[in-house]
Order: C-alpha cells, then structure tokens, then sequence
C-alpha cells in the first residue's frame, strides 16, 4: 500500500518536474515567446521617457530676409523667494504672521532683523549692479522687481479668495461663461466679504503656491560682455542666476507687426485642442503658440514642430529614439524694406492737424502676380514687446493690434466709380459718348449733391467738359455715378461687386497647410468680407446666400457710401484687376509655388480703355482730381518710365480719405495700390500724396520702373 503512494508520488513529481523544464526551456530557447514579450513591455512600462523640446520654424519675407525666430536670450533671474521682501504687503504679512507665534515679540524682531537684512544688503545690492548694466537709475530696476511681486500677490490673492469663498457668485458668473476671473473683480468681491484688511492680508500670507518657489526674468543681457560680467557680478549672490531661454524674436520690431503677429503662452483650451491628436506636438507647460491674428496663428500647424523623444526601459537600455522633427519655415510675399520705408514714411508725414492720429492702410500688389508686397496698418507695436504691453495696445482708443488693410471696413467712396462704370458699360446701360448732366443746381430730394457744386454752387462738370464716361472718371461726378447705378438692377450690381472680390474673404492660408496636417488644423486671418447688401451681414457668403440690395440704395452704391463697405485689400485688388485687364486673381500673402491662373470677368478691352483714359486723367491732366498732387512728379515719372493711373475718393459719417490705382511701367510690369487716411476730408489732399510718394518708393525698390532717386527720407 505504501509502495503504491510511493510510486504515485514519484510520477506526479516527475511530471512537474517536466513541465517546469519544459516551461525553462521555452522560456529560454523561444526568444520571441509571449513570454519574452510580456517581460519587454514589463520593463519597457517600467522605464523612463524623455521629451526633448520643438524648434519653431521662421518667417521670412520675399527675399528671405528673417521677420521671426527663435533666438537664445540671456537674462539675469531673480527668486522671488528673494525679490518678495521688496513688498510692503509681504513684509507687514510676515509679522502678522510672527504674531501668532508663542513669544511674539522675540519672533518679531527676528523676522525685522532679516527683512532689513534682505532689503538693505542683498535687495540693494542686486539694484545697484542692475541698474549700472542697463545704465538706468535704481528706481527703475526697483519698479521692475515691484512688477514681478505685484504679478504673484494677485495670483495669491486669487487663491486665497477661491480658497475663502468657494460659492461665490463672481466665480460662478465667469465660470458659467468660461473666462477666469480678472484681479479688480476678485480684489472687490474679497474686500466686500472680508472687509478687515488685516484679515484678508493674513489670509493671503498663508497661500503657498508654485510661482512663490519660482523665479522671474528681471534684467536681459544684450552682450557677451554683460553676460560674463554678470556671471562674475552675482557668482555668489542667493536668489539670483544667469538663466538662457529659447525666445522668439522679430528682427524688424514694429514693421508688419499685425501682419506677422507673435507667440504667446499656450495656456487656451482651443490651443490645448489644436494638436490633441499629435503626442509630440502638444504643448506643454512653458511652451508657445500664435497668438490672433497674424501669420504666427494662421500658420501653427506649419510653424510648430514635433518634439523628439528617447525612452528606456527598467535596465537603462534604449527602447525608443525619436527625432526632433523642426517646424518648416514659412515664407511670404511682402518686402519687408519696402513695408518698412512705407510705414515709417506715413508715420513721418505732416498729416492734417485736425485729423489728430489716423489710422491709416496702405495696400501695395504686384499686378502679375498677384502678390503682396506691402501690407500697411498704422499705429504700429513692437512685436518684441506685445507680451508685457498687451494690456495697454488692448486699451489704447487707436487699436494698433488691429489690421486695418484686411480687417477693418470702410465705405469706398468715389474709389468704386471705376467698377461702376465697367458695370454700366457691359451691361448696355449707357454708351461712352452719353453725357450725364452736371448742372450747378441741387440735385432732388433723396438724391446726393455733386463735390464741386457744394463747394461752389455755381459749379456744375457740365460747365467744364462734356460730362462723359471718361470725363467723370476724371471729376469724379457724383451726378454721373449715382445716376448710372440707378439704372443697374440690384442683383446685377451686387454681381459685379462680388466678382471683383467684394463681400468674400481675401487673404487664404497657405495651401500647404492642408498638406501637413490635414484640413481640420487650417486658420485664416481675422478679416472682414466686406458688405454688398442693405443688410449688415458680417461674414463671407456665397453670392446665393447674400441678402439683397434695396433699389433705392443703388444711388448710394454708385459713390461709394450707403451700405456698401470694403477692405483696403480689396480695393487694392479691384485696382489690380483693372490693371490686368478684367482678370481676377486673389491676393497672394505666401510663396507658395503654386497660383491660380485668375477668372477672367469678360470685360471688352473698349470698356477697359474708357476706364484706363479716365483713371489716367485724374492725375494727369488739369482738372483731374489728383492732378494737383501729382502735377510736380509727372515728369521723375515719365522720366522713370512709369504711368499713373488712379482714383480718390472721401467719405462722409464716417469721413475717411482715400486714393486708389495702379503704375505701370514700359516694360509691362505694374503695381496697383490703395491707401485709406481715417478721419481725412478729400481724398486729394489728405490720401493722393502718400500714394504718388508710395509709388516713389516702389520705383526706388525696383519693383517699377527705372530708378534715378536718390535714397531720400520723404
């Protein structure tokens, strides 16, 4: 019996014996066994994995010049662990504090020993040898460091006021619409729950958060010299480091600044959701990305890169190795020296004084090509600043941050009579030899009054000249305008207006974009689409979605005014469409290789030739419009090879001046240009000088013409 068990024991023991070294061997000898597997990912769980940071791409200009890119600052950084001691709040919070402890007093003349310690000894010192690096007074470097305490009390406010009072109905309302709160609207609602101060000062000495352990950029260090000097200067100072960071930098400061935009912290939700579906692109805590509106934002999904990354399993070895993939560069159409010479020759020019501060658009396009080569919004900001002075460009009555060639809507003004002739013409409304009477007498009731009759009202075109299609390009004739127009059927004239470009966005992304990361990561500049209908619509439709245009505005419509609203982009563009004889093309902004071959409106060449004479009148002969202006550069211009054609026009409730055209040059080459003065009363004088010297500035550039100026500031 005994030996029974025995034997049954030896078997059952020998059969585990064989699985065990059945399961060894497998183990052993299968390299690519599940088990082989499970222990690999095991480890590779296990390990560590480290992300390396993305390299933005650059902007450049048509001749690749750099208009942004990331550059290595160097800066002095001060702890705030350190700089705190400068607060007043601070340090009546650290014996308020002390007051709470057992033996008061004797705590109190502690923390009064190091606060004197720290502001007297190290606090100044570190001012002093800030202040002789950037060659100021101490004041200033003091303002700078009471800055930075200011920007962490508030977020300690903040947390001790959420912390204080979780319910309250300030942080419900934002909540509900999805904004954090602002500090003046915390800081009230705190001082009228809470309205002891010495309360709330110990409530918020009590908040410990992570920007309190952090420290702040305080001085920039311009030159290797001041970067060693430094080095030497604070080797042994607590509190302070010589700290470089990858920093995005804009060569060319203010020049095209809403055109190019700038970076800012990546700290949105929609920037959050932008890359959600990319790993190594999705931003991490101090990473950046364009901001609203200009070629930065348009242009992430290009701009950004993808971050490289290493992992290593348990043991330290190797398991996966990514490369750092740089954003591509992306390059535009505008000559940055050419934006630059515009815009500091508008600023610089002795604008009418009543005018005070105009905002102003200046539009210049390469006829043939179709591309931009200046993009004008003024008043200006250095995009090398924005981020600390975002709170004052976000306030100021002028809007600098808006771009006025693309975004803001103007009514054109006697700049549409060209495009409202070429309607009248191919339409069969009336014949180039029909006069329209110009009588100097009050046009009727509901019906607008022709410019010369009002200044003078025994004036009248039809004392002047035949009042022809010709001649009332060149006077710009309201009669005539306003009269033609009527006779256009509403639908007709919003057609027209619609395809050369009115009511419809101008300005595309790069087609590229969608070749990157597919369709759902593509942005467009913040633009405005125009208004061709009695209805304010204030999006792009298409041409079957558009309201319609009441017929008793079509009077309005043929000088400009009443609904009808555009861009400067789009003016300048019409222009250039003239220019091309009736073959649109949309504005181009980026190099991309590829361009649309135009839409060809039909147009004869006998309506283009009446509208080119007349335009060609208005500045070159007397009693065009802007002849007075142009008079005394119609010879360097003809000299140059360079014939002007254009058309002012202004704009009453709102007063606006305007000036539109094109050159051409004998070599075929063409530019067409517009220009908008805000506030300005004629067109002449206030917007016809500054496209005549941009014209100048074009030929000095080469784009036109043969130049023989001389480098002259205007």
């Amino acid at each position: 019996m005994y030996e029974k068990r025995i034997r049954i024991f030896v078997v059952f023991s020998l059969l585990l014996l064989a699985v065990c070294v059945l399961r060894l061997a497998q183990m052993q000898l299968l390299s690519a066994s599940s088990v082989q597997n499970e222990i690999a990912e095991l480890k590779r769980r296990r390990g560590q994995s480290a992300q390396f940071k993305t390299i933005r791409g650059r902007i450049l200009d048509r001749n690749g010049r750099v208009l942004a890119t990331d550059q290595a600052r160097f800066w002095v950084h001060i702890d705030y662990e350190l700089s705190c001691f400068l607060d007043e709040r601070v340090r009546r919070g650290m014996l308020l504090r002390a007051s709470e402890r057992a033996d008061p007093e004797v705590v109190k003349a502690e923390v009064n020993e190091k606060i004197r310690e720290k502001v007297d000894e190290d606090l100044r010192q570190i001012i002093d040898k800030c202040a002789q690096f950037r060659a100021v007074e101490p004041d200033v470097i003091s303002r700078e460091i009471q800055s930075i305490n200011e920007e962490v009390w508030n977020k300690r406010i903040i947390q001790a006021w959420r912390k204080q009072f979780p319910n309250s109905k300030v942080r419900e309302y934002y909540e509900s619409i999805k904004r954090s709160v602002p500090i003046s609207k915390a800081r009230a609602d705190f001082e009228q729950k809470l309205p002891d101060p010495n309360e709330r000062l110990m409530l918020v000495s009590k908040v410990d958060i992570i920007e309190m352990h952090q420290s702040s950029p305080l001085l920039e260090l311009k030159t290797d010299d001041d970067i060693f000097a430094a080095q030497l200067e604070f080797m042994d100072t607590n509190g302070i480091h010589i700290s470089s960071k990858e920093q995005r930098f804009y060569p060319y400061g203010s020049v095209a600044a809403q055109t190019i935009g700038w970076v800012g912290p990546a700290m949105r939700k929609s920037d959050k959701e932008f890359f959600a579906e990319e790993k190594l692109a999705t931003y991490l805590d101090g990473d950046v990305c364009g901001r609203r509106p200009g070629v930065e934002y348009v242009c992430e999904a290009i701009l950004r890169g993808r971050r490289g990354e290493e992992a290593t399993d348990i043991d330290g070895q190797l398991t996966s190795d990514i490369d750092t993939q740089p954003g591509k560069d992306v390059k535009l159409t505008l000559d940055i020296e050419l934006q630059g010479d515009m815009e500091d020759y508008l600023f610089r020019y002795p604008h009418d004084p009543n005018l005070g501060e105009p905002g102003i658009s200046a539009v210049v396009i390469d006829v043939v090509s179709s591309e931009i080569l200046a993009l004008v919004s003024l008043p200006v900001y250095d995009l090398n600043r924005v981020r600390y002075d975002y709170g004052a460009l976000i306030s100021d009555p002028n809007r600098p941050l808006i771009n006025r060639a693309i975004k803001e809507q103007y009514p054109p003004g006697s700049v549409v009579k060209p495009l409202i002739l070429i309607a009248g013409l191919e339409d069969g409304l009336i014949t180039p030899e029909e006069a329209i009477d110009c009588l100097p007498e009050p046009a009727p009731v509901g019906w607008p009054n022709c410019m010369i009759f009002r200044a003078n009202s025994a004036a009248g075109h039809t004392l002047r000249w035949n009042n022809d299609a010709r001649n009332a390009v060149k006077g710009s004739c309201n009669i005539y305008f306003s009269r033609l127009a009527d006779r256009v059927e509403p639908l007709a004239l919003q057609q027209w207006l619609f395809e050369f470009g009115y009511g419809q966005h101008a300005l595309a992304p790069p087609y590229s974009i969608a070749e990157v990361d597919g369709a759902e990561l593509r942005r467009n500049f913040r633009q405005s689409p125009g208004e061709i209908s009695s209805s304010i619509v204030g999006r792009a439709l298409r041409f079957e979605e558009m309201p319609p245009l009441n017929p008793g505005e079509r009077k309005y419509f043929g000088i400009g005014q009443g609904s009808l609203r555009v861009t400067p982009l789009q003016v300048a563009n019409t222009m250039a469409t003239i220019a091309r004889g009736g073959v649109f093309k949309l504005p181009r902004l980026f190099g991309d290789p590829q361009s649309s071959a135009g839409v060809d409106l039909g147009i004869s060449p006998e309506t283009l030739a009446i509208v080119h004479d007349g335009m060609s009148a208005v500045v070159s002969e007397p009693g065009g419009t802007a002849f007075k202006p142009f008079e005394p550069f119609l010879t360097l211009f003809a000299a140059a090879g360079v014939k002007v054609y254009g058309k002012t026009g202004s704009t009453e409730r709102p007063f606006h001046a305007s000036f539109a055209g094109f050159a051409a040059d004998s070599d075929g080459r063409k530019i067409a240009v517009a220009v908008v003065v805000e506030g300005g009363q004629s067109g002449s004088r206030d917007a016809a000088p500054l496209a005549r010297d941009i014209i100048q500035l074009c030929i000095n550039s080469e784009y036109i013409g043969e130049s023989y100026f001389d480098d002259q500031a205007f």
